[in-house]
């Protein structure tokens, strides 16, 4: 064997000792949860348990996710998150069925969202009982979402949904905020990948596809 192809071998082995190592490396590491753009492996953590999350739930003042009349839409079947206002089960598909639904798509960390969030209260507030808006935290971090909310001032039904269930599902575009416009027999309006300034641009954008006013 010539000096030439040992010192190949010696070299390939040693890249490859390395790539191994570095391997192991972002194994034992992780990719950290709250990450934006990463999929969540569970609803939430393990810290969020029932007693660590009462005191969050008491300030956030949520009030409970609806439930609806109906199978509800197919594409939402199967899917059962908790509510984060009181920690009930809640089936989705029943959740949004027999009423026109806005599902608001979001994340604690994410800065477009708790801008957006405000907004979404107030057109809520002024489409009064015809239409549910009803947001879908996606992050497993519970208690953040909780203490965000309460931060805002925001108090609007909120599914915790860490594997990002309800996304997938409705083929959401992997951005957040994102909004879902469902009509009353759930059959989806419209996705709109976007963020929101006022109650009005949301109105403007939503209320048409539903034969909603306010």
């Amino acid at each position: 064997m010539s000096t030439s192809t040992r010192w190949t071998i010696v070299v390939m082995a040693v890249v490859v000792a390395l790539g191994a190592a570095w391997w192991t490396q972002l194994g034992d590491q992780g990719v950290p949860s709250g990450s934006p753009g990463t999929v969540q492996a569970r609803d939430r953590r393990d810290a969020d348990t029932a007693a660590a999350l009462a005191g969050p739930r008491a300030r956030a003042d949520l009030p409970p996710c609806p439930v609806g009349a109906g199978p509800g839409p197919a594409t939402l079947r199967g899917i059962t998150l908790e509510c984060a206002g009181d920690g009930t089960s809640v089936e989705v598909a029943k959740a949004v069925a027999g009423r026109a639904t806005v599902l608001n798509l979001w994340a604690y960390w994410c800065g477009p969202c708790a801008e957006e969030l405000p907004a979404m209260a107030e057109y809520q507030r002024r489409a009064g009982p015809a239409v549910t808006v009803l947001t879908v935290h996606q992050d497993e971090n519970e208690e953040a979402a909780l203490l965000r909310l309460s931060e805002l001032g925001v108090h609007l039904p909120t599914l915790q949904d860490g594997r990002r269930l309800v996304a997938a599902a409705l083929r959401v575009p992997n951005v957040m905020p994102a909004t879902v416009v469902l009509r009353a027999d759930g059959s989806v309006a419209e996705i709109l990948p976007r963020s929101f300034a006022s109650a009005d641009e949301i109105a403007a954008a939503v209320n048409q596809k539903i034969g909603a006013s306010g």
